[in-house]
Order: C-alpha cells, then sequence, then structure tokens
C-alpha cells in the first residue's frame, strides 16, 4: 500500500487521539469521566457492534476461523507465558510482579483501536469476527489467567493460607466471562453457529450503540493518556517495546506457520501491535504492582505506534 494511503487512513485516527489527549491533559475529563467514556466503550458500544457483526455473518465462514482462533491462542497467551516465565527466571521477580510485567506486555488496546484501523483497511463489517476472537481470548483467558498468578502470588509473598485455590480460579474466570468484551462475543458465536441470523430490526438497533464505537473509542485513548503521568524507567520501556515492536513480528511467525491467508495474516498481527491497554494497567494498579510502569508503557507504547502501525501496515497491507 502507498505511503500517502496509510497516512490517509491513519491521519484521522490519531487527530481523534490528539483531541482526546488535549482534552485530557487539559482536565476537560479526570479519571472518573474517563472511566465511564472506557465502560461505554468496552461494556456498551463495542459488545453492540461485535454481536451484530458475528450473528450477520454465515456459519461456514465463522467455522473456517478456526485457525485464526489458534493462532491468537499461539500469539497472545503463548506469548504471556513465555514473558511471565522469563521474568520469573531471569529478572528473579515475584510471580505477582511477573504476571503484571507479562499481562502489560501482552495486551493491545483491540478494543478502542480495532474498529478505526482495521475497518479503514478491510470494511467494518470484515473485521467483527477477528475482533470477537481477540476479545474471548484476552477476555476469556487472558486476563483471568493473569488474576489468577497475580492472587497466588500476592498470597504467597504475604504467607498467608492458599485458601481454595480451586475458588480463585472459578471466581477469575467467571468475572472474564462476565465481561461484555467476552461473553456477548461469545453467545452471538454460540448462536451463529446454530444457524441464527440477526433480522434487520435487530440490526437496527444494536447499530443505534453500536456505530459511535470508532470515535468514542478514540477519543477514549487519548484522555487517558492526557490524564496519565509518564516515567521513562527501564521497565516501562521494556513493556512498551515488547508489546509495540516485539510482539508483532513474534505473531507474524506464528501466523505464517499456523498457514492463515495474507489478509488474516495482517489482522492478527495489526490486532497485536496496537499500544498496551489501559485495562492491563488498571489490573496492574489493583494488585499495586508496577503501577507507574504500566500507565507510562500504555503511554510510551501509544507514541511507538505512529511509527509501527504505519510500517506494518506499509509492509502487510
Amino acid at each position: 500500500m502507498a505511503t500517502g494511503h496509510i497516512f490517509i487512513i491513519l491521519i484521522p485516527i490519531f487527530f481523534v487521539i490528539l483531541i482526546g489527549y488535549l482534552a485530557g491533559l487539559f482536565k476537560a475529563f479526570n479519571p472518573a469521566s474517563s472511566k465511564g467514556l472506557n465502560t461505554l466503550v468496552t461494556k456498551f458500544a463495542l459488545p453492540a457492534h461485535l454481536f451484530i457483526g458475528i450473528t450477520t455473518t454465515p456459519r461456514e465462514t465463522l467455522i473456517q476461523k478456526w485457525p485464526f482462533l489458534v493462532t491468537l491462542l499461539l500469539g497472545i497467551i503463548g506469548f504471556y507465558i513465555v514473558l511471565l516465565v522469563g521474568y520469573c527466571l531471569i529478572a528473579k521477580k515475584a510471580l505477582t510482579e511477573s504476571s503484571m510485567f507479562a499481562l502489560n506486555s501482552t495486551q493491545p488496546s483491540f478494543a478502542f483501536m480495532g474498529i478505526p484501523v482495521l475497518g479503514s483497511l478491510f470494511g467494518s463489517a470484515a473485521v467483527a469476527i477477528p475482533i470477537a476472537i481477540t476479545g474471548i481470548v484476552v477476555n476469556a483467558i487472558l486476563d483471568p489467567l493473569a488474576s489468577i498468578l497475580g492472587t497466588v502470588g500476592q498470597r504467597n509473598s504475604e504467607t498467608k493460607e492458599q485458601g481454595n485455590l480451586f475458588k480463585v480460579t472459578m471466581k477469575s474466570v467467571l468475572h472474564g466471562l462476565s465481561e461484555p468484551l467476552a461473553c456477548v462475543p461469545l453467545i452471538g458465536v454460540i448462536l451463529t453457529l446454530c444457524g441464527f441470523q440477526a433480522p434487520k430490526l435487530l440490526q437496527s438497533m444494536f447499530d443505534q450503540i453500536g456505530n459511535i464505537t470508532a470515535g468514542t473509542a478514540l477519543f477514549a485513548i487519548g484522555v487517558t493518556i492526557g490524564i496519565k503521568k509518564i516515567t521513562f524507567s527501564p521497565k516501562a520501556l521494556s513493556i512498551a517495546v515488547l508489546k509495540a515492536i516485539v510482539m508483532p513480528i513474534v505473531m507474524l511467525g506464528i501466523a505464517v506457520l499456523v498457514g492463515l491467508s495474507h489478509e488474516d495474516v495482517t489482522k492478527a498481527v495489526l490486532l497485536v501491535a496496537f499500544p498496551g491497554s489501559a485495562v492491563a494497567a488498571m489490573i496492574a494498579t489493583r494488585y499495586e504492582t508496577l503501577e507507574t510502569e504500566a500507565a507510562s508503557a500504555f503511554v510510551i507504547s501509544s507514541v511507538l505506534s505512529l511509527i509501527s502501525l504505519p510500517l506494518l501496515i506499509s509492509l502487510l497491507v
């Protein structure tokens, strides 16, 4: 794809992020109202958009996407596990810190940038299923896994009784599945596999909220960046580089080995090439581990994506 066309696609996207950044920087939004924007996108607008995208897709098309699911499981969960083990063994850090480091180095802002970026390249209808699969992998597997290990690590470090690990595991998994970005696409997948196709009236109803996803999500990213404080510590820089540069390269290798089509390779790589996730940074805050580093890495990886995304698009599209 020509460089000029790439920037025609990306400039409006980063313009909206810039507007959000200025709104956060000049205190038009505070952390509480910023959280409200994030909630609007992740719990209402994007799930509605994905549900309609899935339930208007032929069942045969959905079944054919299983290699894409395998690729994301290997590329996201596998990358997390490798970083977790490496950070534990090489850096000799506790389990909770290792889990938060690996999570923030792995989880992308697919919920906020997936529709505007991939939709501009392939059309919003063509990217609903890949984004939904990413949502299921991240929200139903990655976040619960990181939370389980974070809780186990905290209990070990505080020398408390282990308690019932099964209860901790079930609570984390159920919490992940209760997130709309996990359960709504999953319900859509099940209904489609059973032969359900959304009627026009239902599409119109869900589109009323789903169509605000792109602009609101980009603006919310900018607001979050404008509010956050940045530190250029080695850990923050490491998380940002792993997220924005190393992970897309790893995903490219996995997608090619699995044998995805060129278009699906591009989608898989770009989905993990987006900046680090504010949700992952919030999980680190919940465990009081790497809070500043995670928030800083989110901002740094967003800046790095100004370079990495155009480069990846020029190479892959």
